[in-house]
């Protein structure tokens, strides 16, 4: 792909088509998309050390009177604000009779067992032993060595990301039955954009990544050259790079056209199994939106309204992406996965 076809950032960002090409009359990319080649990413990306951090969820549904539960590969994680506002997180059951610590209350900084009055102010009491738990300002990761049985890290391989002040950042999170290599690989798929999501993407083409582009992992990247629909004919052409910096997440950067800079983090976190013994994970993406527009500034003041409609956007694409880890799960259950 050559970098004179990039799209630039101009006067105006919007491109009015006098016509769209009909769903069925695009260019075929089956041949492109090689099963050979999604399945070696997948393979380099889970060789990849996540020193055994797993994202639990949003920074902002920690709130100050109330921890945030959630089961990552069966285990039930618990985390919470003391005083000054850092997270503390532990086992999700409570050490003296089980109870389920996500439905207790925080007091000053402590939770308290809702059974009994149990205290835990992040110590460990008993059995209870906490874990290590780090905010990034967009996302709350726990580590968990028993789960991941890898090299532990000091922190999580957080993406870069533009800074806070210049953007606007939402998070939005689904589930599925599959396991998070069904999540991963559907992100690693590129090719399928303006096939399987028509209502968002148009003009899409693929390329593996030859020239220096400002994202980390490089040696991975796939350049994607692809243009959002907004309206009828009116579309915003722009190039993005995917990469995947560790077992579990594939990070979307936009180099080129409106919005560079911008960010799309997705990462999988296994849950468990649910009573059907079948596994479940949860997809929690990360948009963090930038722009050098002046404009921009107007938007961030708006951020509470954009929200809603980022996160609306997201759950579109994730009811279509969902039902393709769903199925790919399922037929590698099975032994009938292509390949």
């Amino acid at each position: 792909m050559s970098g004179d076809r990039s799209p630039r950032t101009g006067r105006y960002p919007l491109r009015l088509r006098r016509r769209l090409v009909a769903w069925e009359r695009q260019r075929p990319t089956w041949r492109e998309a090689r099963p050979a080649v999604i399945a070696a990413a997948l393979k380099r990306a889970q060789s990849r050390p996540s020193g055994n951090w797993y994202v639990l969820g949003a920074t902002h549904e920690i709130k100050d009177d109330r921890p945030l539960g959630r089961t990552v590969a069966g285990l039930e994680v618990v985390v919470w604000r003391d005083t000054r506002g850092v997270l503390r997180a532990g086992p999700g059951v409570c050490p003296h009779l089980g109870a389920p610590l996500k439905d207790s209350p925080v007091r000053c900084g402590t939770l308290i067992c809702h059974w009994h009055g149990l205290a835990l102010d992040g110590r460990a009491v008993g059995d209870w032993t906490p874990y290590p738990v780090f905010d990034d300002g967009v996302l709350t990761w726990v580590r968990l060595d028993e789960v991941g049985g890898e090299a532990p890290l000091d922190r999580p391989v957080v993406p870069s990301r533009p800074a806070r002040a210049a953007s606007v950042a939402t998070v939005y999170t689904t589930s599925g039955r599959c396991e998070p290599e069904d999540v991963v690989a559907n992100r690693l798929d590129p090719w399928h954009g303006a096939w399987f999501h028509p209502y968002s993407f148009v003009d899409l083409t693929v390329a593996p990544l030859t020239g220096k582009e400002d994202v980390e992992e490089d040696e991975d990247a796939f350049t994607v050259d692809v243009s959002f629909k907004l309206a009828g004919t009116v579309v915003v052409p722009v190039r993005a790079v995917f990469t995947a910096p560790e077992p579990r997440t594939v990070v979307m950067h936009i180099t080129h056209g409106e919005g560079a800079g911008s960010v799309v983090e997705t990462h999988a976190t296994p849950l468990g199994t649910d009573d059907a013994g079948q596994p479940r994970t949860a997809v929690v993406e990360a948009v963090i939106a930038t722009s050098g527009r002046p404009g921009f500034l107007a938007a961030r003041a708006a951020a509470p309204a954009l929200r809603p409609l980022m996160r609306a956007a997201a759950a579109r694409l994730w009811r279509d992406d969902i039902a393709y880890a769903e199925r790919r799960w399922k037929l590698r259950s099975t032994g009938r996965f292509p390949g």
